[in-house]
């Protein structure tokens, strides 16, 4: 009999990303034929990265780094709250929105770049990390922010460590404000966000469809009246201001000072240091937003 050793079992895992006990089965059975192996494992079913890319993974953790005027924001999933909770699986969603704020949260550069510590790509560390801790891990998205002269102010609600948590925002504010007063005005913005969960940044920025809905169902509830059409415009006109107060990060009235409104705010800053300040834009992610859970996939089936 072939002797099996650990080397060739390793090979196998980072191959199928099957089980070690079923690697070295199937190498036992192949005679240590590391191709025949991964027939083997694959005629009984056995790999596990493919039983396990079926299993929902709306768990997992958000990760966020800034560096210099660009910061980036990731999440990385898993199927359980357990697992976020691993020093592995944490240090990993770290040092992935590390690479991610090099590669201005490019996700096709992102999960081709290296992972140092093994050598592999990211993609392929995920799969890799799924099979080491037995569950199935996603990476699920990505994204970035820059300015040229600015900040990238950044925020993690429901902090499991540096820069990872539940909630991760960033926010682009451009102007040559003094670093302390950008970092500031930076930090109660990204906390607002967080709070607040606006759609876009101005009415401007919305998107069509969005306000087109909200226009159509207001048009419907302001018809109810009875009132003439004209009456009618001017009472869906005054209700999408609200609307805009409600989903638009600039009209939104402050969450730590409901009484102003965070154009006011930004507005006062740059008053007070001299000089013009724009919020660019803004990323916020929360765990699992939009991503069904294995609750409702069970529910659904």
């Amino acid at each position: 009999m072939a002797e099996i050793s650990a080397s060739l079992v390793k090979a196998l895992r980072e191959k199928t990303s099957a089980g070690m006990m079923d690697c070295k089965k199937a190498l036992t059975e192949a005679g240590g034929d590391l191709e025949v192996a991964v027939d083997w494992l694959r005629k009984k079913g056995l790999s596990a990265a493919a039983k396990r890319s079926g299993r929902i993974a709306s768990e997992g953790l958000v990760g966020l780094c800034v560096a210099g005027g660009s910061g980036a924001v990731v999440e990385i999933n898993s199927e359980t709250d357990f697992v976020a909770r691993n020093a592995l699986f944490r240090d990993f969603v770290a040092g992935v929105a590390q690479i991610a704020a090099g590669l201005q949260g490019d996700e096709d550069a992102i999960k081709a770049a290296t992972w140092s510590a093994s050598g592999r790509s990211i993609a392929d560390e995920v799969t890799h990390l799924a099979a080491t801790i037995g569950e199935n891990i996603t990476f699920r998205r990505a994204a970035g922010l820059s300015v040229a002269e600015g900040i990238v102010a950044a925020y993690v609600h429901s902090a499991q460590g540096p820069g990872i948590g539940k909630i991760a925002v960033l926010v682009a504010i451009e102007g040559a404000a003094p670093g302390e007063a950008l970092q500031d005005l930076g930090k109660k913005l990204a906390m607002h966000v967080a709070a607040a969960n606006p759609m876009a940044v101005s009415r401007d920025e919305l998107p069509a469809d969005a306000l087109e809905r909200e226009r159509a169902v207001l048009v419907e509830q302001a018809r109810a009246s009875g009132k003439p059409d004209a009456v009618i415009q001017k009472m869906v006109e005054g209700r999408l201001s609200k609307f805009y107060e409600e989903v638009c990060l600039l009209e939104q009235p402050l969450v730590m000072d409901p009484q102003t409104k965070v154009s006011a705010l930004v507005a006062d800053v740059a008053k007070a240091v001299g000089s013009p300040l724009a919020v660019r834009a803004f990323v916020r992610y929360a765990l699992g937003e939009g991503a069904k859970s294995q609750d409702e996939a069970v529910a659904a089936a």
